[in-house]
């Protein structure tokens, strides 16, 4: 912001987090009677005038104060540097709560936005690759009828997809156990499109039944998981919720924000190779309706390596200082867990 003396910023900062607090348009005389800025009303009036005519706010209406623009918004991220730590209640909380889950069972990324979502009062985001390039922890199969199994898939990114797959026969109790002690002997650090050319090669080779049967069973995993990439969100009614989208058109731009999974998703995809955590304000998002809304998000994963994004979609008004150290703590407590308890 070269055009930005110290004193204009001190004011721009001051009226983005009036607005932030409160909602409404901010006036001078507010400003200086709150944020001891050891200037006049008059003088923070004109360096209200200049940081409009600069971009960094605008008046909805003649007779009003400002509210900041997108580019208000992000000089205020930009400048905020040390953001304050997250609340030792809040450590606590999220400690605590995604410690008791269980790995294998619980889907432990999509809990850890659940939480991020109610402690926040936004939308959460969580994306991780396609099931099929994902490391695969464990795989199991349990009969259902017929010809049918319900294979579940347990990831080392955390978390559990279950899978209702056909087979030409399903076997028996016994066999399952083993054909579970022969699966897992080849897991390793496979990804379940490795596993499934493993198995393959070994049904080619031995042309036994044994393994014939194994590769059925993995082939119709992979074909049921398939390459789709996907996107959970929780907490919609949250975001919803919120007083900035209190009127019907507001709260249609937001559903048909949160309907836009393909550009969500990437969104995220493009979050997945940045460090620490990210801020898309307003417009910056290219999201057709995006204009009220931004998404902050930050990566997890495992041993040095990137898994998934965990994000966040809450009002352009909203307190940044407290969500984004809560994001990177939440990012970072996930990939802490899934390197324990994997």
């Amino acid at each position: 912001m070269p055009e930005l003396l110290f004193r204009s910023r001190r004011i721009l900062y001051a009226a983005v987090t009036e607005y932030i607090t409160s909602g409404e348009p901010v006036g001078s005389r507010k400003l200086a009677r709150r944020y001891g800025l050891d200037v006049s009303p008059a003088t923070i009036r004109n360096e209200l005038a200049d940081l409009e005519e600069h971009g960094y706010l605008m008046q909805p209406h003649t007779s009003a104060g400002r509210v900041p623009t997108d580019k208000g918004f992000r000089a205020f991220v930009d400048a905020l540097g040390r953001v304050r730590e997250v609340q030792p209640t809040d450590k606590s909380a999220l400690r605590s709560k995604l410690s008791q889950l269980r790995p294998g069972v619980d889907d432990l990324p999509r809990e850890a936005g659940r939480l991020l979502s109610s402690m926040t009062g936004g939308a959460s985001l969580v994306h991780t690759p396609p099931t099929t390039e994902q490391h695969v922890a464990q795989l199991r199969f349990l009969p259902l009828r017929e010809g049918q199994l319900l294979a579940v898939l347990v990831t080392k990114g955390g978390s559990v997809e279950n899978r209702v797959v056909s087979v030409s026969k399903v076997p028996d109790m016994r066999e399952l156990e083993s054909l579970h002690n022969y699966l897992g002997s080849l897991l390793g650090e496979r990804t379940l499109s490795e596993l499934r050319e493993v198995v393959a090669r070994a049904a080619a080779d031995e042309r036994g039944e044994f393994t014939e049967r194994a590769r059925q069973m993995v082939e119709a995993t992979a074909l049921a998981s398939g390459a789709v990439r996907e996107v959970v969100i929780e907490g919609q009614t949250r975001l919803l919720g919120q007083p900035d989208f209190a009127s019907v058109d507001k709260m249609r731009g937001v559903l048909n924000v949160l309907a836009e999974r393909e550009h969500l998703l990437e969104l995220l995809d493009r979050t997945m190779t940045a460090r620490g955590v990210q801020v898309l304000i307003g417009a910056e998002s290219q999201l057709a309706e995006g204009q009220d809304l931004s998404l902050i998000t930050a990566t997890y994963g495992q041993q040095g390596g990137t898994t998934g994004t965990l994000g966040l979609i809450a009002p352009t008004r909203t307190d940044y200082q407290k969500i984004l150290p809560l994001v990177g703590f939440t990012a970072d407590l996930l990939t802490d867990l899934l390197e324990n308890k994997h």
